[in-house]
């Protein structure tokens, strides 16, 4: 697992700097996030979920049974729009309602 960042869709809010748990990203000189070292990354997710215009994506590689799908999110009110993309550009839509989650 990955995480890639579009640098074309990266607007520079920072909202992946201030938010990842892990404190793995930053700010090059154009004011466009990178991540520092993406082997750190445990995937959490939550900069696909903070990120805007969806510049960031996850890489799920076969060391976690993907196949080179990527991952993004979409955050609309109180649901998540997980869109898992294939190599061949094959699409699968889950959502999850963040009002139901974590509810133990």
């Amino acid at each position: 697992m990955s995480i890639k960042i579009n640098p074309k869709k990266c607007i520079g809010c920072r909202r992946c700097v201030d938010e990842c748990p892990g404190n793995l990203f930053a700010m090059d000189e154009n004011r466009k996030a990178y991540i520092r070292d993406v082997r750190d990354c445990w995937g959490c997710a939550t900069c696909l979920k903070i990120c805007p215009l969806n510049a960031i994506s996850m890489y799920l590689g076969a060391d976690i049974g993907g196949d080179g799908t990527t991952m993004i999110v979409k955050p609309v009110g109180n649901v998540l729009h997980w869109i898992f993309e294939s190599p061949e550009g094959q699409k699968l839509f889950v959502d999850t309602d963040r009002t139901q989650s974590n509810k133990y």
